[in-house]
């Protein structure tokens, strides 16, 4: 199967075209005029590429790419602003060549190289990104490339007894899997961009998976980092916790590649899940369905899935009519019936309905989902997908996610629901504002808004810049975090540098000058 140059996934997987029109249709209904007219994609040997301002030196000439259509993929993420301007053939910032290493050897030379002749080099996992993270937007005379670590994709150890891995930075989420489950065991780590993202791309924007409660970071499975530098090679040490000073790891997760290339780590594993309970449940009152949610999480349950969506949401992705939570509970080790009842009556409690008993399973390859679940999981999987189709459609679809106290949130929803709808009506822009919890913590949630409006081709992405320069102020202003998963990238800097200390910034820029004194590590992201 190949992948798209221009959007999400697999060009086989896209929405065929009677199914967009499908879905275009029932955009229509929720947004009467708007202009949903189809565009396609530019063939990418038409787009014009400057010529390759590098050569490689011929030790490494044969890991390095110049060719057109690989440098052009290699040049955006997965934003919805990455994937318009594909479509309009606006892609302005191009590697001048894509590096595979095949070796933790290869990564070394091929920093060495770049290192001493000044050439900026930009990490790259899946190339999903949807906060230019891997888009070479800066200006670097001596050129730039692209490092594609997805060679680098083996599962080279699994200890049984510690249950942890240690598995090459470059392997995607279901190569993972499929390596592991041999022994039994699975990371149990499943972003929405699973299929498409990889290992180390995950420990570098401090990934969130599949888990709502517990450990939900990429940051809560990660035993030791190997990570490769300008100034060398640096290892943290397996442990299973320790308190002897600040972590290396730490300062690695969440880099971005801006302080060194992440070759490899040890992973936390665990055994397959056997039993798993599930169940919707639909809320008349949204304010009771947040309480119930809150209350959940503060039970110490600790569900697998938590997920909260507002009616918008619900209707639109899982053709509920009211607000939904998703709940469900997964384990190696038991049966799930306590959990899910307490769950259950405490939802119950706060006027929570259920259309159908929870459902339950006991085998490893089972999977317990129930109503408005199933409807939500395959939208959710759909929805990268049918966000190219809309885009093309001259439709703004896109999401941002942040996380606060519970006591700040109604604040802040109500903030960011403002901002949006106030940024939308001086653009003239017909849409609707969403919001879902993707992560629920004891001391708050993270809440994932949604945008729907309907743009003007050929302006959408300034349109949207707009709308998301608005949410990020209320954001900022709300005393949330301008992101909870998606790392910082390019697009966030401006409400990251406000965000954090000043002597932290300050640090942190001296951790960059002594690991790459060069400052060719992806310029721009994190620092200035």
């Amino acid at each position: 199967m190949g992948r798209s140059w221009w959007g999400w996934g697999t060009t086989e997987d896209a929405l065929s075209r009677s199914d967009a029109d499908d879905l275009a249709a029932t955009v229509a209904q929720l947004l009467p005029g708007a202009d949903l007219t189809a565009h396609e994609p530019p063939e990418p040997r038409s787009i014009a590429v400057p010529a390759s301002r590098v050569e490689a030196p011929a030790s490494l000439a044969h890991l390095c790419s110049d060719d057109h259509v690989d440098r052009l993929a290699h040049a955006h993420g997965q934003a919805f602003r990455d994937v318009v301007r594909a479509l309009l053939g606006q892609v302005e910032h191009v590697p001048d060549l894509v590096a595979r290493p095949r070796s933790e050897e290869d990564v070394v030379a091929l920093l060495d190289w770049c290192s001493e002749a000044g050439i900026a080099v930009v990490p790259f996992g899946g190339g999903t990104s949807v906060v230019g993270g891997v888009e070479p937007r800066f200006d670097h005379d001596a050129g730039a490339v692209s490092l594609d670590l997805r060679t680098m994709s083996r599962v080279l150890e699994v200890d049984d007894t510690s249950q942890s891995a240690l598995i090459e930075a470059g392997v995607l989420g279901p190569a993972l899997e499929a390596q592991l489950r041999p022994h039994g065991h699975t990371l149990r780590f499943y972003p929405q961009s699973f299929e498409f993202s990889t290992l180390g791309g995950w420990i570098a924007t401090r990934a969130g998976g599949h888990f709502a409660t517990g450990s939900t970071h990429i940051d809560d499975l990660v035993e030791s980092i190997r990570t490769v530098t300008p100034s060398g090679t640096m290892e943290s040490r397996r442990l299973p916790g320790s308190g002897a000073g600040p972590s290396p790891d730490r300062l690695i997760l969440g880099s971005e590649g801006a302080l060194g290339i992440v070759t490899r780590a040890w992973m936390r594993i665990r055994e397959r899940p056997r039993w798993r309970a599930a169940a919707t449940v639909s809320f008349a009152d949204e304010a009771a369905g947040v309480r119930a949610v809150r209350a959940i999480t503060q039970s110490g349950l600790q569900p697998a899935n938590c997920r909260f969506l507002d009616a918008t949401e619900a209707t639109i992705n899982a053709g509920a009519s009211s607000a939904i939570l998703v709940l469900g509970f997964e384990s190696a080790d038991h049966p799930l019936e306590p959990w899910m009842e307490r769950a259950v009556e405490i939802c119950r409690d706060q006027g929570g309905v259920l259309a159908e008993p929870p459902r339950y399973t006991g085998s490893a390859d089972a999977v317990a989902r129930s109503g408005a679940s199933d409807a939500w999981r395959s939208a959710f999987l759909r929805m990268p997908y049918q966000r190219d189709a809309l885009a093309a459609r001259s439709m703004i679809v896109e999401t941002f996610e942040t996380a606060c106290t519970w006591d700040r949130y109604d604040e802040l929803r109500a903030a960011v629901t403002t901002a949006a709808e106030a940024a939308m009506r001086s653009l003239g822009l017909p849409g609707v504002v969403t919001c879902r919890f993707t992560h629920v913590y004891p001391d708050g949630p993270a809440p994932y808004f949604g945008i729907y409006a309907a743009g003007t081709w050929g302006s959408t992405v300034e349109q949207w810049d707009e709308i998301k320069a608005a949410v990020s102020e209320a954001i900022n202003t709300a005393g949330g975090t301008i992101t909870h998963h998606h790392a910082v990238g390019r697009d966030h800097r401006p409400w990251y540098d406000r965000q954090r200390p000043d002597l932290f910034a300050a640090a942190l820029a001296g951790a960059k000058r002594e690991l790459d004194p060069a400052g060719i590590l992806n310029p721009g992201i994190l620092l200035g």
